[in-house]
Formats: structure tokens, sequence, C-alpha cells
């Protein structure tokens, strides 16, 4: 008869190696119960000594949760919801939580069957986001909801964002310190609200350094390329252009190039979004903003905790960004 190999350590175990009873080892490694910290620090050594690790259904029986929070989102290609899911999932895995993704595709139907599965599982929470950042309907449930990127229409509801506007303000700020006085600003479609709040920061922030007005269009290479053509008919003495997103200044790049126009010797080009795919392919590299989307993902899932702890910060939270620069401004 073959033998049986060792076999898992128990709840049992841990409580004699701890000096505990079993329903105190219970309660030290389920962080329930009254227990002094050094009773439930001994408890963990003890788990972590043998090995053992607690069953997720008897500790959720045991606490009313399940460990799971639910993230729905609207943005299918994930440029934007992967890294908030990363930053969140770094917050959530120290509480030995799991997220569950769930994409909508811009669908209301596919939402309402989501949030129905989500609720009917019993998650402990729910962060919503998007690859937007106009301001979204709530979604009605029974439990704890954090919006993250795309906030809430509800000024009590919790939502975190980007602070766009200081992020857009930092692009200008920078070219205004190298010296640049004839600037110009090419972004996104009027109709979204970023293009809207970014270019409104480049308008007040390089005052009577703009020249014109704001150029919307598509959030494009094409675009980009477009603009420059339509920009340097009527301004071609401009030392600078601040764009809307990464994809714009990297048009922006490729045809000043074609032009015979040095960047950044003879015109500074600054995108928007760090994203490295457009950022860093650039010719020359794109100075730029990042969102910060991890970290955005972390304070985000940090609320989320609160709320499901019974402690919830109510309002809307905008997280700062950070300038990146590289050759597109400073040269090499």
């Amino acid at each position: 008869m073959a033998s049986r190999g060792p076999s898992l350590p128990r709840i049992t175990d841990v409580a004699a190696l701890a000096g505990v009873s079993t329903s105190t080892a219970s309660k030290a490694l389920n962080d329930t119960g009254q227990l002094r910290e050094e009773t439930r620090e001994r408890v963990r050594r003890a788990a972590e000594q043998l090995g053992f690790t607690p069953d997720s259904r008897g500790r959720a029986l045991s606490s009313g949760r399940s460990f799971t929070v639910g993230l729905i989102t609207t943005d299918s290609s994930g440029r934007f919801s992967i890294p908030i899911m990363l930053g969140a999932e770094d917050t959530l895995s120290a509480g030995e939580m799991a997220l569950v993704l769930c994409d909508t595709r811009d669908d209301p139907l596919r939402e309402q069957h989501y949030l129905r599965s989500l609720v009917s599982r019993r998650v402990d929470g729910i962060i919503v986001t998007g690859r937007r950042t106009e301001p979204r309907a709530p979604i009605d449930v029974p439990i704890p909801v954090v919006y993250a990127f795309s906030p809430s229409t509800d000024p009590a509801d919790i939502s975190v964002i980007v602070d766009d506007h200081g992020g857009a303000a930092s692009t200008v700020q920078h070219l205004l310190s190298l010296g640049r006085r004839r600037i110009a600003h090419i972004t996104g479609p009027a109709t979204h609200h970023s293009a809207q709040v970014r270019a409104a920061a480049a308008v007040a922030t390089a005052g009577s350094s703009l020249v014109g007005e704001p150029m919307h269009g598509e959030w494009s290479e094409r675009w980009g390329r477009h603009a420059v053509d339509v920009l340097l008919r009527s301004n071609p003495e401009i030392d600078a252009v601040s764009c809307g997103s990464d994809q714009i200044a990297r048009g922006v790049c490729d045809r000043l190039r074609e032009l015979g126009r040095s960047v950044p010797d003879d015109i500074a080009v600054t995108g928007y979004d760090n994203w490295s795919v457009m950022a860093l392919a650039s010719r020359p590299p794109l100075t730029t903003v990042d969102l910060e989307l991890e970290e955005l993902g972390r304070r985000t899932a940090n609320l989320l905790l609160d709320a499901i702890a019974g402690s919830p910060h109510p309002g809307e939270m905008a997280l700062p960004t950070r300038l990146v620069t590289r050759e597109s401004t400073l040269g090499t």
C-alpha cells in the first residue's frame, strides 16, 4: 500500500504552536475579535512557520465577506484600466483579496448583467472605471463603490480622478522655462472633457505666449500631422507645440521632420499620457505627462477598503500627474 505524504497543517496545529485556543487562532488569522496585537502576531508567526493557509471559504463564512472586489470598465483596450487594475491589486493583495475584471464594452445592458452577477457573488465592493474622464451616472448596488478616472456625477459618491489641468499646465510651464514664447496647442475633440480641460490649462498658463486658439481634432497621429500644416501656414514662427496626447504629439514630430524643422531646436513638442508605445517610439522621444494610473488604482482600492470597513470618504479626489522630460524638448 502506497504511503501518504505528510498531511497539511490544520488550524489546531497553529493554535497548539502559538499556545492559544483554536477559536483565538481563527480570530487572529481572520483579523476579527478583540485580541492583543502581540497575540495576533504570535499566531501569524506560527501559521507561517507551519506553512498554514486559511481556507478562503471558511474565512468568508466566519467574517461575512467574500474577500473579492469587482472592477467594471468600459476600456476594452485596457490602456487605462489595466494600470489602474494593477495598482488596485497591489493594495488588495496585501489583504489577500481577489479582483474580478468585467469589461462592459460600453454596453449598458452588459454593465447591468455584470453588476447583477457581482452582487450575487457577494463581492465586498466595486471599482468603476473607463477610458474617458467624463463624469458618468452612478451605479445602483447595495455595496460600497469607488469611481476611478471616470468620476460619478453624484458628489456624494467616492471618485478618484487625474488632475488634468495641473498636468497640462506643467507642460506649458516647462516650455516657458526653456524660453519658448510662441506656443501652440493641438489636442483632441472639443466635445471630450479631457481635451477641454487640457486646452483651458494651456490657455491659462501660456497667457500672451499662446499662438492662436487651441486646435481640436482626433486623438490621432494623422490629426497631429494635418494640424502642423494648418498651423505653419498661419503661424510659421512658432517655437513650441503643446499636445493633448502622445498620439497627436508623435504625428506633430513626424510632420515637422518631413518639413525640415528640427525638434526641439526649431520647435519643441510635448505630449500627454506617457503611453510608452507612442512616447518612446516617437522621433525624438516625447516629453510628456504621466497620469500615474497605478497610484490612482492603489488610492482607489484603499478608499474602497475604508468604505467596506464602514468609514467611507465621499467626494472627489484629484491626484497629481508627473512631468516626464525627454528629447522632444531637451534635445540630445
